[in-house]
């Protein structure tokens, strides 16, 4: 539904933040959740039943949302420049073809780089990463799931960006985005599929600036 664009108080700031956290939320934990069930099953395996694995894995996905609210924040700040400069519908969808269009083209480039594949790598192999980065308590819980929310964010934030291409309060567009940053992390065996993605922003960025030429 439209978001109304009253102005920016403390209040309706808080608001549109506490909006992007839940959505933040709502598209990157389901995909989290084989690494997070694998943390509960090493916290179990180490502690011989002696410590609360569900108090733990619960310390490691407010880690994960830590980092994702941080981005959040800067989602809103980046939501109140654009309507301020008018370049926002009541969809929270930018009205400047050309902005769209870089944001297409910025999202389809970075899926071909070593910094999206290293991060991807580490989302996609949960086995790997908790091995490597393993700290043992409720605040190495907390730090191990921000390190994970870290490689995340490294992997999916120009995605989320597109947000602003199809609309901040489009569900649907919302579900999409959701859907395929849990493919490109539940199937590594599909590696061109992110690739095949970029091809494709890039394709749909360029025609975007063609349109309006």
């Amino acid at each position: 539904m439209p978001m109304s664009s009253g102005p920016w108080t403390p209040a309706h700031a808080l608001v549109v933040v506490v909006m992007w956290v839940a959505m933040m939320a709502a598209m990157m934990l389901p995909s989290a959740a084989p690494m997070v069930l694998f943390h509960a099953a090493i916290t179990r395996q180490r502690s011989k039943g002696n410590a609360p694995a569900g108090v733990s894995s619960g310390a490691f996905v407010l880690g994960y949302l830590a980092v994702w609210s941080a981005f959040s924040v800067a989602a809103t700040a980046l939501q109140y420049s654009l309507e301020r400069l008018a370049l926002l519908s009541p969809m929270m969808q930018t009205t400047n073809v050309f902005l769209a269009g870089a944001i297409l083209v910025a999202a389809g480039v970075y899926q071909w780089t070593p910094l999206k594949r290293a991060c991807l790598r580490q989302c996609q192999t949960p086995f790997a990463f908790v091995m490597a980065h393993w700290r043992a308590g409720i605040g190495g819980a907390f730090a191990m799931g921000a390190r994970h929310g870290v490689a995340c964010l490294g992997c999916c934030w120009p995605l989320m960006l597109l947000l602003f291409v199809g609309g901040v309060m489009n569900v649907g567009w919302i579900a999409g985005i959701a859907v395929f940053v849990a493919i490109e992390k539940l199937a590594p065996a599909y590696a061109w599929i992110s690739r095949a993605a970029g091809a494709l922003l890039v394709a749909w960025g360029i025609a975007t600036w063609l349109a309006a030429a």
